[in-house]
């Protein structure tokens, strides 16, 4: 083994002790220096190294400034989702990712993706379904969602004062669909005799319950409370009615079918506004 050692030595020192040996040598060295100088180059040019951008703080400000106050920064912006929250104007940014930098202390480089989180007014709800049941039962549940209604009478030989059909803004709504809280869903309800005619009420000044205390006591059945400033159910049970159709006039006399709608004012006191 010693021997074998001893001779590739004896072949292998005359070539390294040769010019072309030492000239082949060097060129890989070179080729080595060239190569990680190149990459330092690369990762300074492909990473921006050095480079360092403050993150201003978004949040309170509306999403439109937000973007150019990003953009004029040379990032980019992704609008994450919005949160519901009532209490801000449409749009207001809520969140951000990544935090500004007077908060982390961290700088970015120019490119980087900014989260915006935006608020909105609206929430949305699921619709129900609604069909075959009584106009009261479907009213309760509708409220109960937070969503508004209008009803509509249609003759029929069946199912009377059951809903027939749901739309909202004029076409067919299906359950499952999701509404705005708030939105006015028109309810289709059928109607075959227009009972028996009563003294129409004066409801003008009279909150909700108040008023269902009087319908129930006169055996009315079709009526639909409208509070477009109602944000709450607080809201529309402090609530009064300032107008009423149909129009209260003395000594009058109305079907118990007819369909009451009542216009109230949050915090009003039945005047008109």
């Amino acid at each position: 083994m010693l021997e074998k050692i001893k001779s590739t030595l004896r072949l292998v020192l005359p070539f390294v002790k040769t010019k072309l040996f030492w000239k082949h040598f060097g060129l890989v060295i070179l080729f080595y220096l060239v190569m990680v100088f190149a990459t330092i180059l690369y990762l300074d040019f492909a990473t921006n190294h050095g480079e360092k951008i403050a993150v201003p703080n978004l949040v309170g400000i509306s999403g439109e400034k937000a973007k150019n106050r990003i953009e004029e920064l040379d990032l980019t912006y992704q609008i994450l989702d919005s949160i519901y929250d009532p209490s801000l104007p449409e749009g207001t940014v809520v969140e951000q990712l990544v935090e500004p930098t007077s908060l982390s202390q961290v700088y970015v480089k120019s490119g980087r993706i900014i989260g915006l989180r935006l608020s909105k007014k609206s929430q949305l709800v699921e619709m129900p379904s609604l069909l075959h049941k009584q106009i009261q039962f479907a009213q309760s549940i509708l409220e109960q969602r937070g969503l508004r209604f209008s009803i509509q009478y249609q003759p029929t030989a069946e199912a009377n004062g059951s809903v027939l059909d749901q739309r909202y803004k004029g076409r067919r709504i299906k359950e499952g669909e999701r509404l705005p809280i708030g939105a006015v869903v028109t309810l289709i309800v059928g109607q075959n005799d227009e009972g028996e005619p009563i003294a129409l009420p004066n409801l003008l000044g009279l909150t909700m319950s108040e008023a269902k205390y009087i319908f129930d006591t006169l055996g009315v059945s079709s009526y639909s409370f409208i509070c477009p400033d109602c944000l709450t159910a607080q809201d529309s049970a402090a609530a009064r009615i300032f107008s009423q159709s149909p129009e209260y006039i003395e000594a009058t006399t109305v079907f118990k079918s007819t369909q009451f709608i009542l216009s109230m004012q949050k915090g009003g006191d039945g005047q008109n506004p």
